[in-house]
């Protein structure tokens, strides 16, 4: 659902960090090896086939956070193996067995994103939640540890509201209160519950002046003509032009961050436009744009949006992690299959600048056909005991005492 209007956002660079003069917040790119950098581009494929398929799969506005989902399935991907992994993999445009490498593309980017720019907040948070006594295992707790931060903590999920409302506090911690609610309960039949948390708050590099803002005419799908509030701006900067769009290139801070406004050619519509995204390279794309002087209108707006991506993914080519012959026993050897990957997410846009948010989750169902695992009982011989040596058949006792400490 979305409307139209903000009210005007407080932020300000100078609030974001006192220290973030030109000066003292130079632009500096990320440091990747050769193969990360590939994933990067690798990386974008699975991007814009994302984005077209929930375009396809949605009338109402919407926002996704393809990074934040490619975190989410790093984690799912980590506990996976065999035909299971290799189809995430494919998924997300990796190479097959590239796991390691995978890893430690998360892991850079984890690092490194967040201090490219102080003008920008920018948070990362994972988080992995397990049914009380239904053990992960320690490898796998080690690697989301090592590669994702991810916390891994226990919860009992039949008690269903109460487990939900400290998921949904999680959630709402690392999105500054954006994101509040992403389960109305916690299902027992759950081994874990995966959670990916990104968090974006930036001030444009030319802030919009507000007493230039004004109703304007906006014209619909299907034709129908509205005012909504356009933001308006007459600046330099980064533009393209082709015969299926044209667009804009709007940075924040000190440029590490940039919103691209990509406008469908007349006479086509936004699912032509994300279907030719979805055919063509996003780093030709993006180095097609040069400077020019703009006449620029942009509304602003406020988008929130929640969507169950099991049959996107699904048709992405990973529909085997959603059946029961999925094989995630790198993960637990209680783990079953997937039951469903969902992602909530919200952005603002005004004259200041973007606030925006996504939570990207996952519930992983339990093989019940494997025992459950027992708790231990505590027995600590910290007194005087009495012991017997027995043969086994008859029972016979063969020695019996008893230690006193002496």
């Amino acid at each position: 659902m979305a409307s139209a209007v903000l009210l005007t956002s407080s932020t300000s660079c100078d609030r974001l960090d006192p220290d973030s003069s030109v000066k003292n917040n130079p632009y500096k790119s990320l440091s990747l090896s050769t193969r990360q950098a590939e994933f990067v581009s690798e990386g974008m494929d699975f991007s814009m086939n994302f984005f077209n398929r929930v375009q396809e799969a949605t009338t109402e506005d919407f926002v996704i956070s393809p990074l934040s989902m490619q975190f989410l399935l790093g984690m799912i991907l980590d506990g996976a193996k065999g035909e299971t992994a290799e189809q995430i993999c494919n998924t997300l445009g990796y190479g097959s067995g590239e796991i390691e490498e995978v890893n430690g593309y998360c892991r850079a980017m984890l690092d490194q994103l967040p201090k490219l720019d102080k003008c920008t907040k920018l948070a990362l948070a994972n988080a992995i939640i397990v049914d009380d006594g239904w053990p992960l295992l320690d490898s796998y707790k080690k690697d989301v540890s090592k590669y994702y931060d991810a916390e891994v903590s226990n919860l009992d999920f039949s008690k269903t509201k109460e487990s939900a409302a400290k998921i949904n506090k999680w959630c709402s911690d690392h999105t500054e209160g954006l994101i509040t609610e992403i389960l109305k309960e916690t299902d027992p039949d759950m081994l874990a519950y995966l959670l990916n948390a990104l968090y974006f708050k930036s001030k444009w590099e030319s802030p919009f002046s507000k007493s230039l803002s004004a109703k304007e005419d906006f014209t619909f799908a299907g034709g129908k003509v509205e005012k909504v509030k356009m933001m308006k701006d007459e600046r330099e900067t980064g533009y393209m032009s082709n015969a299926f769009c044209d667009g804009v290139k709007l940075p924040y801070g000190n440029g590490a961050f940039s919103m691209i406004v990509l406008r469908p050619a007349k006479g086509t519509d936004v699912s032509d436009l994300t279907k030719w995204l979805a055919g063509n390279s996003w780093d030709k794309i993006r180095s097609s744009f040069s400077n020019r002087k703009v006449d620029l209108w942009l509304p602003s707006f406020e988008t929130k949006f929640h969507i169950n991506l099991n049959k996107i993914l699904s048709g992405m080519g990973m529909d085997l992690a959603f059946k029961p012959t999925a094989d995630f026993t790198n993960m637990s050897d209680y783990a079953l299959c997937l039951s469903f990957v969902n992602q909530d997410a919200i952005i603002k846009v005004d004259e200041e600048g973007t606030e925006a948010a996504a939570i990207s989750s996952a519930g992983m169902y339990k093989n019940t056909s494997v025992s459950i695992p027992e708790m231990p009982v505590e027995f600590h011989a910290d007194r005087p005991f009495v012991y017997l040596i027995t043969e086994k058949s008859t029972g016979a006792v063969l020695f019996a005492g008893r230690f006193g400490g002496k």
